[in-house]
């Protein structure tokens, strides 16, 4: 199993593509944390990562996360509001490996690739990975919202 952590970097290098802004995602900058599944090609793989995160909703709502599968060009939204997306961009943008091989990528709220997975990941990693990001740690010193 594969996993790259890339949240690690103390400082944003704009000519480094690990650490750019994930253009074909740009609706979803500053106000949502994305997952992006690529779907295998019997599905397997994608199916036990979809069923893992969706059995907690409330953790990914918690988190802002907006959850999407692209299966070959097309894009569904397996949580959270998505308008017009372009899986092809995205493929080409993510530099996913060819339709039909399972990945998973995390993008932060700034837009930055934080994870890549080759095989599907636990809620409970992945929920631990978002809460050890220093903005979702400002996130959770804020005050709850006053009635």
């Amino acid at each position: 199993m594969s996993k790259t952590l890339l949240y690690g970097a103390t400082k944003i290098d704009e000519t480094n593509s690990a650490y750019a802004p994930i253009e074909s995602l740009a609706q979803f900058q500053w106000k949502n944390r994305v997952f992006i599944l690529f779907a295998d090609r019997d599905n397997s793989r994608a199916g036990r990562q979809e069923n893992q995160l969706l059995a907690n909703r409330s953790a990914l709502d918690e988190r802002d996360l907006v959850v999407l599968k692209v299966s070959g060009t097309g894009v569904r939204a397996l949580f959270g509001a998505v308008d017009g997306l372009d899986g092809e961009a995205i493929r080409r943008d993510l530099d996913v490996p060819e339709v039909g091989e399972f990945a998973a990528f995390l993008l932060g709220k700034d837009g930055t690739v934080k994870l890549k997975a080759s095989e599907p990941i636990t809620d409970g990693e992945l929920f631990a990975i978002i809460d050890s990001m220093p903005m979702r740690a400002a996130e959770s010193l804020k005050p709850d919202k006053l009635s």
